[in-house]
């Protein structure tokens, strides 16, 4: 069954939204589309391929892909936490497999993440 889960931003010890930031330092168009692809996976969780891919089982992290208009790729890494999805990272890709400094990052991201943020309304 499909549920609509609530899109929390990662907020680093100094308040600082680093995928809030990587989006609004986009264009316009890629931005939009991006958010788009993520609004999507908000109203129709879970889902799967094309659109979300879970990259990492152990640490609960998976991806929103988008296809840009300018024939880049962009990917913003999440994990599920209760009625949550986290945005921890957000990258555009240069190679065909994510890179390990970006996951290890959204790890990183992860376990720092301020649980008591999804049980705020």
């Amino acid at each position: 069954m499909k549920k609509i889960i609530a899109v929390k931003f990662y907020h680093t010890e100094s308040g600082n939204e680093p995928v809030r930031e990587w989006l609004k330092s986009l264009d316009k168009a890629d931005s939009r589309a991006i958010g788009f692809d993520i609004k999507t996976a908000e109203e129709g969780w879970p889902i799967g391929m094309p659109l979300i891919k879970k990259i990492d089982s152990e640490n609960k992290l998976y991806e929103v892909r988008t296809d840009l208009n300018t024939d880049k790729i962009s990917r913003v890494i999440f994990t599920v936490y209760k009625n949550c999805m986290i945005l921890l990272h957000g990258l555009i890709k240069k190679d065909q497999k994510l890179r390990k400094k970006d996951k290890d990052l959204a790890i990183k991201r992860s376990k720092k993440f301020n649980k008591g943020k999804c049980d705020e309304k």
